[in-house]
């Protein structure tokens, strides 16, 4: 992509509106605009980045054995009168009537409508397990919608909801869930931690929050330090393997790891001196077993091996992906601006023409950017007419992980300059070797 052909509109100043770093970069980095209090528009670096983070949501998911579909995002009413929750969820649902006057919301989650799916189908315990999930948008009507997209009133997620003929089996489910969970945010370039939360009236050990440490953490979390060297389950993870991952949760959740809410001061007392972590977290994901609180209201049952109907028991998981976007940028920025991990960056590499004009730094810029495009790299060529130093700036602002530098300079002597964004690491290349260095996963 040509930098001059592309909508890119960067801000010089900082919002005033802009509290905190992500929200303040990713309006200058024109990834977001806002519409209205709570509502944003995903301009094109933005989109480019949510598509990276939801193509690897959605390869974890689907390698855990969990389906996609896409449920609407207009909900009816009798649904959730059906549980219980129409009238106790509160102003933060969004309640509508169509022109035939009949009560309608926008969905702030949709525990109800895949309830109502999974009972018009499903009848058998041979059916089972049945993992569902979909990312779509939500709306949450927060009484104060802060932080940019981090606690916007419109947001993506990502919402899967399992079934099971029995406890036993929603464990097993929801240790698939964990398992993914960690994979996703590794890949991410994060180093997520789950973190016991509340589980309410239902009980038991199955809730837990991803939180990934971040110095703008909007919450406290008290965790054992050996966790950050924990070994993330591998791409050959067997997720039919019961006893295995089992085994992977007993010692992911072996250690002492709370938020502010869920905090044991005693038992953080007894983690070692040495070994003590308190840091600021941002959520990024979910879990939670909710057994038959939906589908005994609404009816969701199966026939079991033993000739009688079973209520199954369910869980939900969720992830914002919307919401990812700021909490990557908050875990992993500087002074100059955005620092992407290469997984969800929204370009690969950018390419700075520092002599726009100059035919020979042209056809160099020309040759290297059809190489690295046919080696699978996606590349920004900044071929703007602009200074130097405003390519420098707008490179290291929207954070692209390699700037390959090409200026009359080093191509008198055949060679370009290589920056590694995240280290500030420099190099010097002999043009020909480019494309080979770069294609090969740097």
């Amino acid at each position: 992509m040509r930098l001059s052909r592309y909508f890119l509109p960067i801000l010089r100043e900082t919002p005033k509106e802009a509290e905190i770093v992500s929200h303040r970069l990713m309006l200058r980095a024109g990834m977001i605009r806002q519409e209205a209090a709570g509502l944003y528009a995903f301009l094109p670096l933005g989109l480019r980045v949510l598509n990276k983070v939801n193509a690897i949501i959605r390869e974890e998911q689907n390698r855990s054995g969990a389906i996609e579909l896409l449920m609407p995002t207009i909900q009816s009413a009798d649904l959730w009168r059906e549980s219980g929750r129409y009238e106790a969820y509160g102003k933060e649902m969004l309640r509508i009537k169509d022109r035939h006057e009949r009560d309608m919301l926008y969905g702030p989650t949709n525990e109800e409508m895949i309830t109502e799916i999974f009972r018009g189908y499903v009848r058998s315990y041979k059916d089972l397990p049945l993992n569902l999930y979909h990312i779509q948008w939500k709306f949450r009507d927060e009484v104060r919608p802060r932080f940019g997209v981090m606690r916007s009133r419109e947001f993506l997620m990502k919402d899967a909801y399992s079934f099971d003929l029995d406890q036993a089996g929603a464990r097993h489910s929801y240790n698939k869930m964990f398992v993914a969970y960690l994979r996703t945010f590794a890949r991410m370039g994060l180093k997520a931690i789950p973190m016991r939360a509340d589980t309410g009236p239902i009980g038991g050990d199955l809730s837990h929050e991803f939180i990934i440490l971040a110095s703008t953490g909007e919450s406290e979390v008290f965790s054992h330090a050996d966790y950050l060297d924990f070994g993330i389950p591998g791409a050959d993870t067997d997720f039919d393997d019961i006893p295995g991952l089992q085994a992977t949760v007993d010692k992911w959740t072996s250690l002492y790891a709370a938020t502010s809410e869920m905090h044991d001061e005693a038992a953080f007392d007894a983690v070692p001196a040495d070994k003590k972590m308190s840091a600021r977290g941002i959520e990024v994901g979910h879990i939670f077993y909710f057994g038959t609180k939906y589908s005994k209201p609404m009816g969701a049952k199966v026939m079991g091996p033993d000739g009688q109907e079973h209520e199954v028991h369910m869980g939900s998981y969720g992830i914002g992906p919307s919401r990812l976007l700021a909490a990557i940028i908050e875990a992993s920025h500087d002074e100059n601006g955005i620092i992407w991990p290469e997984a969800v960056a929204p370009f690969d590499v950018a390419l700075l023409n520092l002599k726009a004009g100059d035919a020979a730094t042209d056809e160099a810029c020309g040759r290297l950017y059809r190489e690295l495009t046919a080696g699978g790299r996606d590349v920004l060529y900044d071929d703007r007419d602009e200074r130097p130093g405003a390519k420098f700036a707008t490179a290291d602002l929207i954070g692209i992980p390699w700037q390959l530098v090409v200026g009359p300079k080093g191509l008198a002597e055949g060679q370009v300059e290589l920056k590694n964004r995240a280290t500030g690491a420099r190099e010097t290349l002999p043009l020909d070797s480019v494309a080979a260095r770069l294609t090969k996963g740097a």
